[in-house]
């Protein structure tokens, strides 16, 4: 803040500059000053404090040794609620496009909770994570015209730099007592902090009492029979972490320590990119005419002892590569290096012919399941090839128009795409399609035996067509048959967890309303 000196040598503040969100020093480092929203998180601490605790406890209760319960989307959902509250009372305004990831994040908890499949649940809650904390960058900094890049490393210093925050719930509730004379509001916070620091100690000194008298020790089994002392303890723990770390990150987005404005790299001549990309188009042209006559028209002559089918089933996961690796390429010269009409059409034709390299590719995938079946890896690559083909339309559109809005585009296709995703459960899809539309014989038990409570609306009607009793997984009595040990196991632990309501998962009642 600007200060200007005056008689007697007070300084002065200047009005112009007074009540900015963040200081600037010789316009490179944000200032250690507080923003306003800084101040405001200080002064509300009676309002932050408790309910970041109430936060943290709802977490607890939904997500202790509970993966993929009901509970899951109910936690969600407050999440989406507290942080509302949180700008609300920070007074900073919801921007559009907030509806979207509300959307999305409450569309993939739904998700979690409808599969037992634990791949997709872990690519649920991270797509879950990176959504909201995307949201929360963008209510509180001008996004709009912020890249892939940027919005990478934003997010990345967000989450390293908010660990500077760890001394802030004590001392905001420290500054708030201070400030705040009133005895009863001091004394119900220092009482609770009070619990709050006992109950790990408490629990840490009783275990070294237990073992030092035997007669205390016979008190604390008692105790500790009825009441779980490690789930008490792992309940305790994760309230403390989750409340500080949501406090931590809000303390830190509140800062606004991240520089909003995008520095301009396009300085490389494009001649560099011209070259460079020109060769590789060159043979991406020939190879992707190789691609239209050989493998979609079938006009070229195969080699002396190479089969059609052969040649169509290789090469799927090097082709995902190469147009991954165009999508870098593109996006590089586009991002580093002057605009030039030049490149720019070069640049098309390296699209052009990636469209074709994608089409092979899942062409090749296609046939190859058809003689191979259908595992999970398969669909992703499949569904990988999809988002692929979608995000180079984006690319092309912003070679020619500078001003598209390419990253969000990019987060509306893959949002949108894996939430489809998410609700397709692809190890239904894999048993189905193996047991009854695949060529391949036998079954392979082996792969489908590693399958979740997805498949089980499949499986167990086809194991008892096969003779085995499906009816003893309630009480683990195994048939004799072991080759489908391993599901039937995973079936029984569905069938004793999903008795708790906490528990409940809609993909494992519906597996097990196929247990006769």
């Amino acid at each position: 803040m600007e200060e200007q000196m005056v008689s007697g040598g007070q300084p002065q503040k200047n009005p112009a500059t007074e009540g900015t969100t963040l200081e600037v020093i010789q316009g490179a480092k944000p200032s250690i000053r507080a923003t306003e929203a800084t101040k405001s998180l200080k002064e509300n601490y009676l309002f932050f404090g408790p309910v970041t605790a109430l936060y943290a406890i709802f977490y607890a209760f939904c997500m202790y040794k509970n993966a993929s319960g009901v509970t899951f989307p109910f936690f969600v959902a407050i999440t989406l609620c507290y942080f509302y509250f949180t700008l609300k009372k920070l007074e900073i305004t919801l921007k559009s496009g907030s509806v979207f990831y509300a959307v999305s994040v409450m569309l993939l908890s739904i998700a979690t909770f409808c599969t037992d499949d634990a791949r997709i649940i872990v690519l649920n809650k991270t797509g879950i994570f990176l959504l909201t904390i995307s949201f929360l960058i963008s209510q509180f900094f001008d996004v709009s015209k912020w890249g892939f890049g940027k919005y990478v490393s934003s997010i990345v210093t967000l989450l390293a730099s908010a660990l500077e925050e760890l001394p802030r719930p004590v001392s905001d509730m420290s500054g708030f007592t201070k400030k705040d004379q009133s005895p009863k509001t001091r004394n119900v916070i220092l009482v609770l902090l009070g619990l709050l620091f006992t109950i790990p100690i408490f629990l840490l000194v009783g275990a070294l009492l237990s073992s030092a008298d035997v007669f205390f020790r016979q008190i604390t089994d008692k105790i500790v029979a009825f009441v779980n002392l490690s789930n008490v303890l792992g309940v305790v723990v994760r309230i403390v972490l989750w409340y500080f770390g949501t406090y931590m990150i809000v303390a830190k987005l509140c800062k606004k320590s991240i520089r909003e404005d995008v520095t301009d790299h396009r300085h490389g001549e494009p001649i560099l990119a011209i070259t460079v990309t020109s060769m590789l188009s060159l043979m991406y042209l020939v190879f992707s005419g190789i691609q239209i006559f050989g493998l979609f028209l079938g006009q070229l002559r195969l080699p002396d002892g190479y089969t059609y089918a052969a040649y169509a089933r290789e090469g799927f996961f090097q082709l995902l590569a190469v147009s991954i690796l165009n999508l870098i390429i593109v996006l590089i010269c586009m991002a580093f290096f002057k605009e030039s009409k030049i490149l720019k059409a070069v640049l098309t034709v390296m699209s052009l012919c990636t469209f074709i390299m994608i089409a092979s590719s899942a062409m090749r995938m296609i046939l190859y399941v058809s003689t191979y079946d259908l595992t999970f890896l398969r669909i992703i690559v499949l569904w990988a090839l999809a988002v692929l083909f979608l995000l180079f339309i984006g690319v092309v559109a912003s070679i020619f128009r500078m001003d598209f809005p390419l990253f969000r585009y990019g987060v509306a296709v893959v949002t949108v795409f894996y939430i489809a995703l998410a609700f397709s459960h692809p190890d239904y899809i894999c048993a189905k399609y193996n047991l009854e539309y695949s060529a391949k014989q036998p079954v392979d038990i082996a792969y489908l035996n590693t399958l979740s409570a997805d498949a089980a609306p499949v499986l167990l009607p086809y194991l008892e067509q096969e003779g085995i009793d499906t009816s003893t997984i309630s009480n683990r009595s195994w048939p004799e048959d072991r080759s489908w040990r391993r599901f039937l196991s995973h079936m029984s632990d569905v069938y004793e967890e999903n008795q708790s309501i906490r528990h409940f998962n809609l993909s494992r009642y519906w597996a097990l309303r196929n247990i006769k």
